[in-house]
């Protein structure tokens, strides 16, 4: 199978595990990425509606080559999909490129694609229209758990303080570090001993496990979210979560001891007391099997093969 997939931008560590993934499956791809500046991470800084236009000639060009199907990864690359007619056509929606500014670009663009791929049912819900729920997988072998006590001292981290971690930069306006800080606050005089909120920033991808076998609790804020990574890996290493209800974390958590999802600072801060004073064995792991990186693979191989039945 041959597939020429459409980005923003081929650094998204995201993308990146998924070429490898379909690659490990025998799929043979080229990557076209919309030239112009962007930093991932950050909204499309620097781009203009001429980079996106001078983009189309290029996919166009490719699309009359030796591929079987077009995949456009990030809703803002469906368009230049969908006006290819030669080869059918899936796009994956991130959550940003739904429920972001560009939102009805996508929306558009979606009705003349062969198939959809989105990240939770919250989306699907949202699209209003036929999907494939498909989230990105985690690394089961890369985020397993391991002793707290062997990770804190890696990180020079006290063992006489319980560890809130907030897994983005504080500046990450999206992801409201100032909110988790107000629960963190609320929850302080509640819990013995001292209580960290914990950010992140500059920490390569594989040395997160690290932090989160580490902490005792993931507290996410976000003021909106597709399927966060950060949520299906701190669960395959067995840390509870506290979140606000955004993407897919109710469906994630649900059933995992002292995680919770509420929308309601109160609620959250209760929460993370409950949270880094459970006790008994962490069970988060077993939730992450079902979104496992090579389960979600299949899963995205699955969608491709009906795309190319149905040509």
């Amino acid at each position: 199978m041959r597939v020429l997939n459409l980005v923003t931008t081929p650094r998204s560590r995201f993308y990146r595990q998924q070429v490898e993934a379909l690659t490990g499956h025998g799929v043979e791809e080229t990557t076209l990425a919309v030239p112009g500046h962007h930093e991932y991470g950050e909204s499309d800084n620097g781009r203009t509606v001429f980079d996106y236009a001078r983009f189309l000639p290029t996919v166009l060009r490719h699309a009359a080559g030796n591929y079987d199907l077009v995949h456009a990864n990030y809703g803002l690359t469906a368009p230049h999909a969908v006006l290819q007619a030669r080869l059918p056509v899936v796009v994956s929606l991130w959550g940003s490129d739904l429920a972001g500014r560009y939102g009805q670009v996508s929306r558009l663009a979606t009705r003349f694609a062969d198939a959809v791929v989105v990240m939770s049912e919250a989306m699907a819900d949202d699209l209003g229209r036929d999907c494939h729920v498909v989230p990105h997988g985690v690394d089961l072998d890369m985020f397993r758990p391991e002793p707290t006590g062997a990770a804190r001292d890696r990180l020079g981290w006290r063992d006489d303080a319980r560890y809130v971690l907030f897994p983005y930069p504080q500046g990450r306006a999206v992801k409201n570090y100032p909110r988790a800080d107000r629960v963190v606050d609320a929850a302080r005089d509640r819990v013995d001993g001292d209580l960290v909120l914990q950010s992140v920033q500059g920490v390569d991808h594989e040395d997160m496990a690290t932090y989160f076998n580490a902490a005792d609790v993931l507290l996410l804020t976000s003021r909106r979210e597709g399927s966060p990574n950060v949520v299906k890996e701190a669960l395959a290493c067995n840390l509870p979560v506290v979140s606000t209800d955004v993407g897919d974390v109710r469906e994630r958590v649900a059933g995992v001891t002292a995680s919770r999802v509420s929308d309601d600072d109160d609620e959250l801060a209760d929460g993370v007391v409950e949270a880094v004073g459970v006790d008994g064995a962490p069970d988060g792991r077993a939730a992450a099997r079902t979104v496992g990186r090579e389960r979600c693979t299949e899963r995205l191989l699955d969608v491709y093969r009906s795309v190319l039945d149905a040509a």
